[in-house]
């Protein structure tokens, strides 16, 4: 009985040592991800603003795969551009050099960064590849959201809030966003590396209404939808008319709030009714929304 129970207890014993290896081995492949790519990082250059503010030379980094023409297999880039802007029904997303729309896919970790795209799936959706000592021009996406990380094949992939981005073969000119939604796991990319677009967000649920997106709006100055109040209806940004005022609203669906002008700052999405905006940290902070 006894020599059964050592014999238990060193069992356990020897158990718990190869879980906590294992755990070890995992945490310490993910520090050794994290430092390749903090390298990787510190090797490249950043410029403010546009490539061509910055005289780029032509035909050269993004604008090597310009407009009309589709998405190219994955090729590292002299320097790649990041540009806050809008595209399609997405506003704010992040395009390239060229104008086209980057994104994001589920699949992907940001931390640590990850991409679990690759085969088939890359020349679908081509890795934005930055090549070592390269550069980054950064306009309107703040430096300290970009990064870069280690395919599998050794290409540093440019990443946005610590997701790896792409573009999408059939996108074929500025502007195009035939990527947005597909299977459920591809987004535009917003500056600060969320899903572009309300619906691809999962909303703070209000009083009611649908997952449908909202085409208008009612902001009002006081919790439980009292005077004043204003409307704001159609599709796309809109800034509100009494800035930093609403305490309530009221929607027949999902739409995005931001704190600061043109759909920019802090943002949510919500959906139907919010009596009470302070109970998602909103009150008085609705400048602008964005709605369709």
């Amino acid at each position: 009985m006894i020599r059964n129970r050592f014999a238990a207890i060193a069992a356990t014993t020897a158990a718990a040592a190869l879980l906590l290896t294992a755990c070890n081995a995992t945490d310490d492949a993910a520090s050794a991800a994290r430092e390749g790519a903090g390298s990787a990082l510190q090797s490249l250059n950043f410029g403010s603003g546009t490539a061509k503010q910055n005289n780029a030379a032509p035909g050269t980094g993004d604008w090597a795969t310009g407009p009309g023409r589709p998405a190219s297999k994955p090729a590292a880039k002299k320097w790649v551009q990041l540009s806050a802007s809008s595209a399609g029904d997405l506003n704010p997303v992040v395009v390239n050099g060229a104008g086209f729309t980057l994104y994001r896919f589920d699949k992907d970790t940001a931390d640590p960064s990850k991409s679990n795209c690759s085969g088939e799936c890359a020349t679908t959706w081509p890795p934005v590849l930055v090549a070592p000592g390269g550069k980054i021009f950064v306009d309107g996406v703040a430096k300290s959201d970009v990064g870069v990380v280690k395919r599998d094949d050794g290409n540093l992939q440019v990443t946005i809030g610590g997701w790896p981005v792409y573009r999408f073969s059939k996108d074929l000119k500025p502007g195009d966003t035939n990527g947005q939604g597909v299977g459920g796991t591809w987004f535009g990319v917003t500056p600060d590396g969320q899903k572009a677009g309300a619906a691809a967000e999962e909303p703070e649920q209000g009083g009611g209404g649908t997952a449908a997106p909202a085409s208008s709006v009612t902001l009002s100055d006081e919790i439980n939808f009292g005077d004043p109040s204003e409307g704001l209806a159609g599709s796309g940004c809109q800034n509100v008319g009494r800035d930093d005022s609403a305490s309530s609203l009221q929607a027949s669906g999902a739409l995005k709030i931001w704190s600061e002008k043109d759909c920019k700052g802090e943002s949510k999405v919500v959906q139907g009714t919010i009596a009470d905006l302070n109970s998602i940290g909103f009150d008085d902070r609705i400048s602008s929304v964005f709605l369709g």
